[in-house]
């Protein structure tokens, strides 16, 4: 192989003293660059050994090495191997599942492109330099993703497959990830009573659609990548959510309830007359936020679909919160004008935990008998054989603060 290089080499130089005297009026790079090199070394005896020295050292020409990246001229297509000049070190050659991996087909490709290969072998048992597109392409591939993610650009990504983490993407022939919670709000998969195959479910369904994203995270050494789809949306959200503040009132519709509240989605005040769904904000009412008394599922008092007006109470980035019981007149405004510390009063019990029991007065106002007061006046029993969920028992009010919605009980013997 470096038999065959020193051949080509030697070529050149034969050529550069040919060309010497003729003094063409159109010169190419290289012959540019001969006739430098013959008009430098016109002192010396003009041996050819000297010349090609000359040459090598002029040029500073390197030889490629395993794992170098060089470009090729393709000279000829076949079904197995495609071939590249690669000027004075020869021909190389891309092999079998090289041309499909790295140059997809070859009926794209055509006699005189230029291709960019990897060295994977300097000389291969024909002679040729072995070479990889593919490690090429990656190469490549991996440092457009790197400069989207500096330039933080925004673009699209095929959904390859769904595990109950997120989706499998692939940018670029790259395949990364998209985690749930990187979803925008309106892919994000809510299904009633959380349950995981309907979330896997509802994930599937994105199979080979393709969705707007940004990176959030390369590493090319451990072939990771991180995409965000809501980070592609969120510089148009926060321009829609600049244009709220704390205290506005929202009417919208429920997106979808979760153990820990509701979503719902409204329109921004310049997006009113929208149909177009992409133009809804979404904001969360927390459990606490749905009404004035204490619940424990909120299926059980709002459903998906349903329109409410909610209050804006909180404004974090992109994350709004909402309160329904807001807008609610609150019925402990006139606890006191009902309940008075120190009288005794039916109350349901409607839950047992290790701080107590939760009794209901009525349907708003509840107060909390604590464990210790139970167990101090029924020594020896636990707090399920003293009282149980669902009863109604007789409860003195040892305090009462309806501003601060706390309200003390005791059982009355």
């Amino acid at each position: 192989m470096m038999d065959n290089i020193y051949d080509t080499l030697a070529k050149e130089v034969d050529k550069v003293s040919d060309e010497r005297d003729e003094k063409k009026e159109v010169k190419s790079e290289t012959e540019f660059q001969e006739e430098k090199i013959n008009d430098e070394s016109a002192s010396s005896a003009d041996k050819p050994a000297s010349t090609m020295a000359d040459f090598l050292n002029q040029t500073k020409l390197s030889f490629p090495k395993e794992g170098d990246v060089i470009e090729g001229k393709v000279l000829e297509i076949g079904s197995n191997a495609v071939y590249l000049d690669l000027g004075v070190f020869g021909t190389g050659i891309v092999l079998g599942k090289e041309i499909k991996d790295g140059l997809g087909t070859t009926d794209k490709l055509k006699i005189g492109d230029m291709v960019s290969a990897t060295v994977t072998d300097i000389e291969d048992e024909n002679g040729f330099i072995e070479l990889s597109v593919r490690e090429a392409s990656i190469e490549k591939a991996w440092l457009d993703l790197e400069e989207k993610q500096a330039g933080e650009a925004i673009f699209n990504v095929k959904i390859l497959d769904a595990n109950k983490g997120g989706l499998i993407v692939e940018v670029n022939g790259i395949t990364g990830f998209l985690p749930v919670s990187q979803l925008s709000n309106e892919h994000y998969p809510r299904v009633e009573e959380g349950e995981k195959s309907k979330i896997l479910e509802k994930l599937r369904s994105y199979i080979g659609t393709e969705m707007s994203a940004k990176i959030i995270d390369t590493d090319r050494e451990n072939e990771k990548l991180i995409v965000s789809e809501k980070a592609a949306y969120s510089a148009e959200e926060k321009k829609a959510i600049s244009e709220l503040k704390t205290g506005d009132e929202i009417e919208g519709e429920v997106s979808g309830v979760v153990d820990f509240g509701a979503f719902v989605k409204f329109f921004p005040p310049s997006k009113n007359d929208s149909t177009r769904e992409e133009d809804r904000l979404e904001g969360l009412v927390h459990i606490s936020e749905l009404a004035w008394q204490l619940i424990d599922n909120p299926r059980d008092i709002i459903k998906t679909g349903d329109r409410v007006k909610a209050k804006i109470i909180g404004i974090d980035n992109t994350r709004v919160s909402l309160s329904i019981k807001a807008l609610l007149k609150d019925p402990w405004a006139a606890a006191e004008e009902k309940y008075q510390a120190g009288k005794t009063y039916d109350g349901q019990v409607r839950k047992i935990n290790h701080f107590g029991a939760f009794v209901y007065l009525d349907d708003d106002i509840h107060g909390l008998a604590h464990v210790s007061e139970l167990l101090e006046a029924h020594p020896g029993k636990n707090i399920e054989e003293i009282i149980q969920t669902g009863n109604t028992y007789k409860w003195k009010i040892l305090s009462i603060e309806p501003k601060e919605h706390r309200m003390g009980l005791v059982l009355v013997k």
